[in-house]
Order: structure tokens, then C-alpha cells, then sequence
């Protein structure tokens, strides 16, 4: 195999623990910011719409994602917000490639996720890792029925965010898809 794997990257959640208290977290920063998508959503007269949103942050995610042996994408409802307010306080690149989802929030006929669709689409027959809170056992074995590639579904509880043990599955995984391609 010639091409690194994929991996699929979502913020809230893996990288923003939205549901936990930022007290619980060491090592993380929260931020209010005021992405787009959030805010045409909220009434804009409303204090949650006037204070933004509490973004929660480990500035040391980024080193440590670049440092795995993967091509990264943004895989998130942020799309290119991402590159713009995420990436800064991270320490990622502000040019990395964004899944432009067709429909945000869309319900799919069969119960997927609605990420899961135009993500395998993305994917194109290359192995991924796809990194996100909202995977569900419907996701992985529609996968494992329509992605001819390896593919990891490593699903992160929003009041963590990613662990030093999600990444080292990260990086054993991709050890054994580059060992499987030579």
C-alpha cells in the first residue's frame, strides 16, 4: 500500500469532551467561539447565541494526530470551521481536507448515521480510521457489508474526548493495514 489510511476526525466529542466538566479534564482550554452552522440555529437575540459555544480543547491533540501514521481529515458538522477556529488551538494545519457533508443533520432511509453514507463516499475504497462520538453497531456493520478496505470505527464518549489508549488503537491499527499491504 503506497497511501497512508485515512482518518476520519470529528470534533465534538473526540476532540471537544462537550459533555464533561472542563474541571475533570487536564491539560484541556475552553474556548467560545461562534461557528456558523451553531449560530444559525440559536436565536441570535439569545445569551447562548451572544456568549457562543464552550469549546473544550487539548492543545496538545494536534502534535500527537499529526505524529500518527494517517492522512487526516475533517469528518464534523464544523466542515471548514474546523481548519479555521479548531486547528489553531490545537496545533493542527489550517489547510487539512473537509467532508462537505450534502445535508447536515439528514435522516437516512435505513437508520445510519447521517455522517456514515457520504463518509464511506469520501472514503473511496481506502482504509480508515473514522474517530467520532455517534457510531452506532447499524454503522459498523453497514461498513463492514459496503467498504471493500479495512476500516476502524473507534467511537469516543463525549465526556472524555480522545485518551492515550485511543491513541495507540490508532496507531496498531495502522501498523497492521500497512504490514497487510506489503
Amino acid at each position: 500500500m503506497t497511501e497512508r489510511p485515512l482518518l476520519l476526525l470529528d470534533v465534538d466529542g473526540p476532540l471537544n469532551p462537550f459533555r464533561s466538566r472542563l474541571a475533570g479534564l487536564r491539560g484541556y482550554a475552553s474556548h467560545r467561539m461562534h461557528p456558523a452552522d451553531w449560530m444559525s440555529r440559536r436565536d441570535p437575540g439569545s445569551r447562548s447565541a451572544r456568549r457562543g459555544l464552550r469549546v473544550r480543547l487539548h492543545p496538545a491533540h494536534g502534535a500527537r494526530l499529526l505524529a500518527l501514521p494517517f492522512e487526516l481529515t475533517w469528518a464534523t458538522a464544523w466542515m471548514h470551521q474546523a481548519n479555521t477556529m479548531i486547528a489553531p488551538h490545537i496545533g493542527l494545519p489550517g489547510d487539512l481536507p473537509v467532508i462537505e457533508w450534502p445535508e447536515l443533520f439528514a435522516h437516512d432511509p435505513d437508520g445510519l448515521f447521517w455522517k456514515t453514507r457520504p463518509l464511506l463516499d469520501w472514503a473511496a475504497g481506502r482504509p480508515f480510521a473514522w474517530v467520532d462520538d455517534m457510531i452506532t453497531p447499524q454503522d459498523r456493520a453497514w461498513i463492514e457489508a459496503h467498504h471493500p478496505a479495512p476500516a476502524l470505527l473507534l467511537t469516543i464518549h463525549a465526556r472524555h474526548g480522545l485518551r492515550e489508549r485511543d491513541f495507540t488503537t490508532l496507531t496498531r491499527w495502522a501498523a497492521e493495514v500497512s504490514g497487510a499491504g506489503r
